[in-house]
């Protein structure tokens, strides 16, 4: 969460210079990957998955070591990829040869409703021995989401709310890592979860080229017009972040990552 007094270590700074040091590069880090991360994206090629960007991968994990977040919560963890990045940040090397560079979390919920890919971002949890503040939630984000914010809207007047919900609260920092027609959706609802001074981190959807018509009444949308819509349902969160919150934007070589930050009061 950024601090009061202008957050990110520094005093006096507007949200557009702290969102601007959020998403720049640490020089010192390097875009070089770490060792566990890089054998599981060996593994995501022969999956046949899509990993993010490794600009991405890279500027995701500086951005997590400018934020002394307390609960952090990734959405779609996959097998483990951005995941191992995330934990190389905070706990160094499993062997323990390796440096910590940042204060770990409170808490990490890494959102993976893939029973199978649960099991194995649970093996990298104990590799890293961060079974005491990491875990698996093995459901849907629509769901995980839906239900934390329930939780928050009924406990939003009380001082001491019970700790019953899902995520642990107050949520200060959700990276998504979804595929591109679900980042809108996700994003969104990250951001009515996510406490006052947190940030949402994700990928920008790319904008949608071509015409591919209006869907008719009754039929289901084709892939094509299903990606204009979330786009479209992007825009419309942009503009409102941007009216009423912050928010700041770092143009990669693989894409564009966004970084959403609230600020008002609860």
């Amino acid at each position: 969460m950024l601090g009061e007094n202008g957050g990110i270590g520094l005093p006096q700074m507007s949200e557009r210079e702290m969102l601007q040091r959020l998403l720049s590069e640490d020089i010192e880090r390097g875009q070089d990957e770490p060792a566990i991360a890089a054998s599981i994206g060996e593994q995501m090629l022969h999956m046949d998955l899509m990993p993010l960007p490794r600009s991405m991968r890279a500027r995701i994990r500086d951005a997590c070591s400018r934020l002394p977040s307390r609960n952090v919560t990734l959405v779609g963890g996959g097998i483990g990829h951005l995941a191992a990045w995330m934990f190389d940040l905070w706990c160094g090397r499993p062997d323990g040869l390796g440096l910590v560079t940042s204060h770990k979390p409170d808490t990490f919920r890494i959102v993976e409703p893939g029973t199978r890919f649960g099991v194995i971002i649970d093996r990298l949890i104990r590799r890293y021995d961060a079974s005491s503040w990491a875990q698996v939630i093995a459901l849907p984000w629509p769901e995980v989401s839906a239900e934390t914010a329930s939780w928050k809207a009924a406990n939003a007047t009380l001082a001491e709310a019970p700790q019953q919900t899902i995520l642990p609260m107050p949520s200060d920092l959700v990276v998504i890592d979804l595929p591109e027609e679900e980042r809108a959706a996700a994003a969104a609802s990250a951001f009515e979860i996510i406490a006052p001074g947190g940030v949402v981190l994700v990928q920008e959807p790319e904008v949608p080229t071509g015409d591919v018509g209006t869907p008719q009444e009754g039929d289901e949308p084709t892939p094509a017009q299903s990606k204009v819509s979330s786009f479209n349902s992007w825009i419309e969160l942009i503009k409102d972040v941007n009216n009423n919150h912050a928010l700041g934007f770092s143009e990669l070589t693989g894409g564009i990552l966004v970084a959403l930050l609230r600020t008002d009061s609860d």
